[in-house]
């Protein structure tokens, strides 16, 4: 039976890329969507067009009860599950003295609680099945740093990069592996770049010049769930082309 990996917000930018990238390395994938049922059926057409399975489903994280059923549903239907990417995610841009209760709390339920409620389902199968497994948590650089107009994102991102150490610590006796990926910008339509070549713009401020590629956060993804990362778990990757390197330059 083919390995089977969930990834949530997998219709389009990351998401997408790596559940692709997860069937090109011979899994079968849970594909979840919120908004853009058409986009997460192309990625399960890719996903079969490679061979493997897909299973789609719709996923909202403000409705936290009925999302973590969502990740029972897509491990019956895959028959088990021994990789979970939480990726999806929302971001809001407001001033703290103007933030709402409302935007802070669908911030934190999409990027903080959902997550969690996701990985605790997941991993609850991962032990009764008794073969470990791997949870990912797309954060982002601002699980590191500040944002300037984001308290929400940054309090949800800092406290999913910390839930991914407490996890590792207490799951690693179940042989459950569990790291944070942390990109900096990348060309996906949540920067409002939609999938564009990341060759094509320019960043001076960033030193490798350009933003990231939603593969290149895929490849990242891929290779913790692969057996050659047996023995990294609570640690964070960032990729973010050298953007938070730049906190180190002298100002001029």
């Amino acid at each position: 039976m083919p390995p089977t990996a969930i990834v949530t917000g997998s219709d389009s930018g990351i998401g997408k890329a790596t559940a692709v990238a997860l069937a090109e390395a011979g899994y079968d994938v849970g594909i979840t969507w919120h908004t853009d049922e058409p986009g997460a059926k192309g990625t399960a057409e890719e996903v079969a067009a490679l061979g493997r399975r897909a299973e789609v489903r719709r996923l909202d994280l403000t409705d936290l009860e009925a999302a973590a059923g969502v990740i029972d549903d897509l491990a019956e239907a895959l028959g088990g599950i021994d990789v979970l990417v939480n990726n999806a995610g929302t971001g809001i841009t407001e001033p703290f003295l103007e933030m709402t209760l409302d935007s802070w709390s669908q911030v934190l339920d999409v990027d903080l609680t959902g997550p969690m409620l996701c990985a605790q389902r997941a991993a609850r199968r991962m032990v009764a099945a008794g073969g470990g497994g791997r949870i990912v948590n797309v954060t982002s650089v601002h699980e590191h740093v500040p944002l300037e107009g984001s308290s929400a994102y940054c309090a949800a991102k800092g406290g999913l990069g910390l839930l991914t150490k407490v996890m590792a610590l207490e799951l690693a006796e179940h042989g459950i592996l569990v790291n944070a990926v942390a990109p900096g910008e990348i060309s996906t339509p949540m920067t409002g770049q939609h999938d564009a070549d990341p060759q094509t713009e320019d960043r001076p401020g960033i030193p490798l010049g350009r933003p990231g590629h939603a593969r290149e956060v895929a490849a990242a993804i891929v290779h913790l769930a692969s057996p050659e990362a047996g023995y990294t778990t609570g640690a964070s990757f960032v990729i973010d082309g050298g953007l938070l390197l730049m906190a180190a330059q002298r100002n001029r």
